[in-house]
């Protein structure tokens, strides 16, 4: 029995929230521009504009350290409203090809369309359509990518950003593949992807020679995931119903906590920022494990877990004495957080001990 090839489009947004901007502000066009905070208030870039990446600005940089690269780069201020109203315009147009729609964030989302009767069952028609359809109500571009599975769309849209379009055929897709670099595989960090080219493997071309035992051993559980990338393979499904596997909260503030004391100072009111977020949460979850991140003022940053841990003020001042005596610096921000299993245990319980 074979099974039917898939058909997979990764559409994303065209510098999201930079180009509602532009297109609300027809000022704002062909000129360096970001959507972040305030440089002098430790703000950070959402995103920005292409003219701004020519100069090195990309998002989730410090916006004081963007204007020292771009210093004619004009930063405003975000209007998230208007962003997700988009986010839920676009996301209808694609319910209107298939009912597998998986968002990632409000500007991208994969969908299924190996069923979809439309445009004759074509996902190139579909993609390109879905494209012209979004620029047409919205008055921004989008880039898609249509592959035979996930890893390969999303590396597609991509290809041809911004306003692009990439097709990747099933017969193509080992040619397309073998001339990867390393480093587009999805989960390879800088870390792996160092690791990885210190092993002498740069393109997949030189991954496949490694046999699947060879990669566990050097990588663990991803190396078998490493072989199965090498050879285009990705079986992960569209998953419409998403499990959420965290809730976190964090803050950067305004003027760096110089030690330690300031840090435990700094907990109380993101705790109950998390109690809040939780409580919204419906009752198939339960919290497993706390965690606490820290960012230095040079941006180095640690995160640090423990399944076990209590899940009450006192595990996180625990937890963020052991993060902070990891760096002993000034810290910027600071993020409180916990995992989630979902299990038909009452949530309720668990926010008692906030």
């Amino acid at each position: 029995m074979t099974t039917k090839q898939r058909k997979i489009i990764h559409i994303d947004c065209d510098c999201f929230y930079a180009a509602i901007e532009m297109r609300d502000d027809p000022r704002l066009r062909n000129r360096p521009l970001a959507v972040g905070g305030d440089p002098g208030k430790r703000g950070v870039i959402a995103t920005c504009n292409y003219e701004a990446r020519t100069y090195g600005v990309h998002s989730a940089m410090a916006s004081a350290y963007a204007k020292k690269l771009c210093p004619d780069l004009l930063i405003v201020p975000g209007r998230m409203q208007v962003y997700k109203d988009v986010s839920v315009a676009i996301q209808a147009i694609f319910h209107e090809y298939t009912p597998l729609v998986q968002p990632l964030s409000l500007d991208e989302a994969f969908l299924d369309v190996t069923d979809s009767p439309a445009c004759h069952g074509s996902a190139t028609l579909i993609a390109r359509e879905i494209r012209q359809r979004v620029e047409d109500t919205q008055g921004i571009t989008v880039s898609a990518g249509v592959a035979p599975n996930k890893f390969l769309a999303k590396i597609a849209s991509d290809w041809n950003k911004p306003d692009g379009l990439k097709v990747i055929l099933p017969e193509e897709v080992d040619d397309f593949v073998l001339a990867l670099p390393v480093n587009q595989l999805h989960g390879v960090g800088k870390v792996t992807a160092a690791r990885l080219h210190k092993l002498g493997v740069d393109t997949c071309a030189e991954l496949r020679v490694w046999r699947k035992q060879d990669l566990a051993r050097e990588f663990g559980s991803f190396g078998e995931r490493l072989w199965e990338l090498a050879r285009g393979i990705d079986n992960r499904p569209v998953v419409v119903d998403r499990v959420r596997q965290s809730v976190s909260v964090e803050n950067t503030y305004e003027h760096d906590l110089p030690d330690l004391q300031s840090c435990l100072g700094a907990l109380p009111p993101l705790l109950d920022k998390l109690a809040q977020r939780l409580g919204r949460l419906d009752g198939g979850y339960r919290v497993s494990k706390p965690f606490i991140k820290l960012k230095f003022h040079d941006f180095t940053q640690t995160t640090l877990e423990q399944a076990g841990a209590p899940i009450t003020p006192q595990g996180f001042e625990q937890l963020c004495s052991q993060a902070f005596a990891r760096g002993g610096r000034p810290v910027r921000l600071i993020g409180v957080g916990v995992r989630l299993d979902n299990a038909h245990t009452p949530l309720g319980e668990q926010l008692l001990l906030f």
